[in-house]
């Protein structure tokens, strides 16, 4: 019986799903010897980069930078994001592959997802926002010109080649979940790195009101009230939550309500702050052409990163300085150098072709080999004779008899080596042992 073959679990590759062009893809990792902080800092950057990352990657002590270069071309990664750990701070190399450049940034200051949630008392992430590729903002970078700087040109392309391009036409109002901020600071000169949670709330109502409206989770010290039901059981009436502050009593001895003109600063922003909703978004009656307050609500991972360094090519073969934040050269010296990467180049190059030479070569000298062979087989079958032609003298036929001297002579020889003695062991002695 043939043995099943499995068709569930196992996708073919001409049936695998297509990816779709231009898409950039990454992988984020870490080598050399980190600690438990910059461990956790290389995860939080992967959740931002989702979905289009390898968020499961595990290093291996034995694995080098290079290992995830040659890998990444043939899983169609377009850019590497490696952390490491230096002497003086955490390093990050931003790598566009698979001809380069490579930026090399300097960790300035950082904090992690936890410590940001941990100290926010509105931003919750729940999960499902990473589903779909966040939006990139770009802040105070100076506009491309004769009179900008070229390395903070290459700087913001390389973060704009980062994430998927933003199409307003195609672009699906409850995919932007998620927002990334790149500001360039030039008092620093740093770049920070940040990211936030878009979140869209009712407009013109106070607090209180958009706790009823949106059905807000009880209060923890009322184990007994159910999720989601708001918890009016110290109250008389619905007016003594909406009007009254809390924990404020009576004045005079009255009922307590707020005037209309006193719950006004609750609102929810001004005329400036809200929009209408161009679809359907995420959330209990975010419904199209609803108008809403947008908010975004910081979630981490937050980075200050300052330039270093960019080099041509990438890690192990790297070509000329475009840019050195602390090294400054001279033309000269530029000159000599861009010289000195070029004839490197060049001795690379006319290496690849030697070999590609010599492999064509040895390929063709085998293949003349084999045809070598197959004609001397060819000529040891026709010199075999066929089944009528006659065999050559000396040749052995069954039905040829043996002659009686040689007979004789065979017998002979046996009777000799049957008279011969065999030669036996001496037999060992037998040892008794006598009773005390």
């Amino acid at each position: 019986m043939a043995r099943r073959r499995k068709t569930r679990t196992h996708v073919k590759a001409d049936k695998a799903a297509p990816t779709a062009d231009g898409v950039p893809r990454s992988f984020v990792i870490k080598h050399g010897q980190v600690g438990a902080s910059l461990t956790s800092l290389v995860r939080d950057v992967r959740k931002v980069m989702e979905p289009n990352t390898a968020s499961r990657l595990k290093e291996r002590s034995r694995n080098k930078l290079k290992d995830f270069i040659v890998m990444a071309p043939a899983l169609r990664v377009t850019h590497l994001l490696a952390f490491t750990l230096t002497d003086l701070a955490p390093s990050m190399r931003l790598i566009r592959l698979s001809s380069g450049p490579t930026l090399s940034f300097r960790v300035e200051r950082y904090s992690l997802m936890k410590d940001i949630l941990n100290t926010s008392k509105r931003a919750r992430s729940m999960g499902l926002e990473y589903l779909t590729p966040p939006l990139l903002v770009l802040a105070s970078f100076p506009q491309p010109g004769p009179t900008t700087p070229p390395h903070l040109t290459l700087l913001m392309k390389s973060f704009q080649s980062l994430f998927p391009p933003l199409s307003p036409q195609t672009l699906s109002l409850s995919n932007a979940r998620r927002v990334v901020l790149i500001a360039y600071n030039p008092d620093r000169g740093t770049v920070d790195f940040r990211h936030f949670l878009i979140t869209v709330k009712p407009y013109g109502v106070s607090k209180r009101v958009r706790k009823v409206l949106e059905g807000a989770t009880a209060s923890k010290a009322s184990a007994s009230s159910t999720r989601g039901m708001l918890d009016l059981g110290n109250e008389k009436d619905i007016a003594d939550f909406l009007l009254r502050k809390k924990g404020e009593p009576a004045p005079g001895g009255g009922d307590g309500y707020e005037s209309a003109a006193s719950s006004a600063s609750s609102a929810a922003g001004d005329d400036a702050d809200a929009v209408s909703l161009a679809g359907d978004y995420v959330g209990r009656n975010n419904k199209r052409g609803s108008k809403r307050a947008v908010r975004l609500d910081e979630i981490g991972p937050r980075l200050e990163l300052r330039l270093v360094k960019i080099v041509e090519g990438l890690p192990g073969k790297e070509g000329s300085v475009i840019y050195h934040e602390f090294v400054k050269k001279t033309k000269a010296e530029a000159a000599a150098l861009k010289a000195a990467h070029a004839a490197k180049e060049k001795l690379r190059k006319e290496r690849r072709e030697e070999q590609e030479r010599n492999v064509e070569r040895k390929k063709a000298t085998a293949k003349a080999g084999d045809e070598v062979d197959d004609e001397d087989e060819n000529d040891e079958a026709a010199d075999e004779p066929s089944e009528g032609e006659d065999w050559e003298e000396g040749a052995w036929d069954d039905e040829e008899e043996v002659s009686d001297g040689e007979e004789d002579g065979s017998e002979g020889v046996e009777s000799e080596s049957e008279s011969e003695p065999e030669e036996r062991p001496p037999p060992k002695k037998v040892k008794f042992r006598q009773k005390r």
